[in-house]
């Protein structure tokens, strides 16, 4: 797989992964049009070698989980599963917040189950909101998933949508594998803490990988992915490969087709010239 692998405490991942949520319907809310293309993405992705799987049973809710469980249980040796709590859905279609230690462990259960899965490898706690990170201690509910590691309902430890003190903080209470936040070619907010994170062997997955371009900065994108004979997604994704060797990629799709694209397109090895103009984007 492009990139190669990266250890996650004890589980070995390829950095390239795939991100579930698209499976869901229109809005992340109820189920796919077509199911058996939805079990046919996951199914081929388990094909392409990714070893990587990005969940929640938040998405549909429930519904990426229970294709998950359909497609791929029992589940190959060497695949793995990560999730995140902190947020549930309403019947509006929002992401209203569910961090309250009983919330948490329900949301941990609910993924078991609908996983079938006796122990969650990779739990992330998702903090903030939609507009992102906010400031704010995360002791009380990352204890309370401490608490369900200690259990062993859960292997792992991670966050999602936070800041980096919020990252230190965590750091102070328990070990974490990875960090979960938006990051791409133009937006670098996270520069110092995926560099800090590396020297430390703490993954960084960054989501959103073509998002908060304006057209300006499209425009500078498309002209590299032109003079590379690529699509700007496929110079995206290679760009972030190359970036840090602790970045693990989850790109999502419904698509088999735009999941094998994916594939190919983060496999190109970006020149010195490519990586200048790029670098331009983010500055």
């Amino acid at each position: 797989m492009p990139g190669g692998t990266w250890t996650l405490g004890d589980l070995t991942v390829s950095r390239f992964g795939y991100g579930a949520m698209q499976l869901a319907g229109p809005g992340v809310m109820g189920p796919p049009a077509d199911p058996d293309a939805a079990l046919a993405v996951l199914r081929e992705v388990v094909a392409l070698g990714i070893t990587h799987i990005d969940t929640s049973d938040a998405y549909g809710p429930h519904v990426t989980n229970r294709l998950i469980r359909e497609a791929l249980h029992p589940y190959p040796e060497g695949l793995h599963l990560v999730t995140k709590v902190g947020a549930t859905r309403d019947p509006q279609g929002g992401w209203p917040i569910a961090r309250e230690p009983e919330q948490l462990r329900r949301a941990v259960e609910e993924n078991l189950e609908n996983l079938g899965v006796e122990a969650l490898d990779l739990v992330n706690l998702r903090l903030g909101d939609a507009m992102g990170p906010a400031a704010g201690s995360l002791a009380e509910p990352f204890e309370t998933l401490l608490a369900l590691q200690q259990e062993g309902l859960i292997r792992h430890l991670g966050l999602s949508n936070v800041t980096p003190e919020q990252v230190a903080e965590a750091q102070s209470i328990a070990p974490i594998v990875c960090v979960q936040n938006l990051y791409n070619l133009a937006y670098r907010r996270d520069d110092a803490l995926i560099d800090r994170l590396a020297g430390q062997g703490v993954a960084y997955v960054p989501y959103f990988p073509l998002g908060g371009f304006s057209p300006l900065q499209s425009a500078a994108l498309s002209a590299v992915a032109a003079r590379r004979d690529a699509t700007p997604m496929a110079v995206a994704l290679a760009w972030l490969l190359q970036r840090s060797p602790n970045i693990l990629l989850i790109p999502g799709t419904s698509s088999v087709a735009h999941l094998r694209e994916n594939v190919a397109g983060a496999a190109l090895t970006l020149t010195a010239e490519d990586l200048a103009d790029l670098e331009a984007i983010g500055r």
